[in-house]
């Protein structure tokens, strides 16, 4: 590793800190401290046992807490653009936990205490029913939004339940991938059934319509508009997908890296010093990404829904840099009309 960058050393280890001691059933990789004697159900990712308090005696794990501040920023800016913008308000709800979901996580990274890791792993379970019910229940006839929601009001409560009695992470991360992956697989489905023109039109017939002469010439003119729009409408979602999915992947990649080079990434840090170490921080990196990846697929579930209500023609996807902004549904500063218009997007 390299020497040659100005750095200053890592702090000495502390074994205690504010909130000691730990009582969370999982531990992450930050750094290295002298073994003590853990509760024999604890689960520890790292295959050691992690110096915890190392820059303050106020946080457990400073890089892991001040990671999620990207979630409580990007949780208000979704909130602000529900309130502000007329979307959904099972949005609203998703994006307010999500806010939990970063508190929750700096709170148990602050703090390494039990009920602080439940607040943070079970409301991502939470959120992501959330998202579960608002891709299934769209546009079902009555009692099934109510059915749905009481199925997964008693899933969310089973996994609760199950979890604290496990204690074991694992289950609660397949619990979660699993919902992740039902709801992704879904939207996508419905996204290509209900907007791609090809698939549209024949759902509701419009193309035998116009063999036909069912409709005039005005009529078809607007069909070829929206099937235009439409076709823009499903690449800028595509790219949204794959974007999000990305970043939300790699986070993943990184965060498995994290655990299995544990211990050479703990000398590789040692060896630069601070602040290059940071970048080493693997759980870190995977507060960000997957903050990223989540917020991207919020933003896309309300940009699908708005496009499954047919109002393409009110709300555009405005995304100006890959780099250096968000995507955010907002609304058009005027009605379209069957006009064409131009969305302020990255593509």
């Amino acid at each position: 590793m390299p020497s040659w960058l100005p750095s200053i050393p890592y702090p000495p280890a502390r074994v205690d800190g504010y909130w000691a001691p730990i009582t969370s059933t999982i531990d992450w990789c930050e750094e290295v401290r002298q073994p003590a004697t853990l509760p024999s159900h604890r689960h520890s990712l790292t295959k050691a046992f992690a110096q915890n308090y190392y820059a303050t005696p106020y946080s457990a794990e400073i890089v892991n807490t001040l990671t999620n501040a990207l979630f409580v920023y990007l949780a208000c800016k979704g909130i602000y653009n529900c309130y502000t913008q007329g979307h959904d308000r099972i949005f609203l709800l998703t994006f307010i936990g999500y806010l939990i979901v970063g508190s929750g996580s700096f709170a148990f990274h602050t703090t390494l205490k039990y009920p602080m890791q439940l607040v943070d792993e079970l409301s991502m379970i939470y959120t992501t029913c959330l998202m579960f019910w608002a891709t299934f229940e769209h546009k079902r006839a009555a009692p099934i939004p109510l059915l749905l929601g009481v199925f997964v009001t008693a899933l969310a409560l089973f996994i609760t339940g199950y979890y604290h009695y496990l204690q074991d992470p694992t289950f609660h991360q397949n619990a979660y991938a699993v919902l992740t992956a039902l709801v992704l697989t879904r939207s996508m489905y419905i996204m290509e059934v209900n907007i791609r023109p090809y698939f549209r039109r024949r759902r509701g017939g419009h193309g035998k319509m116009a063999e036909n002469g069912g409709i005039g010439e005005k009529e078809q003119a607007e069909e070829r508009r929206k099937d235009e729009r439409d076709v823009v409408v499903i690449r800028q979602m595509w790219f949204m997908i794959g974007v999000g999915l990305s970043v939300f992947l790699g986070g993943f990649g990184i965060w498995t890296l994290d655990n299995k080079y544990c211990s050479t990434l703990r000398r590789w840090r040692h060896e630069i010093g601070l602040p290059w170490g940071i970048l080493l921080e693997g759980h870190g990196w995977w507060h960000l990404m997957t903050g990223l990846g989540a917020y991207f697929y919020i933003a896309w579930g309300i940009w699908l829904r708005h496009c499954l209500n047919d109002r393409q023609d009110e709300y555009e996807l405005v995304w100006p840099s890959l780099f250096t902004s968000i995507p955010r549904v907002m609304r058009r500063t005027q009605a379209m009309n069957g006009a064409n218009g131009h969305a302020k997007r990255m593509m």
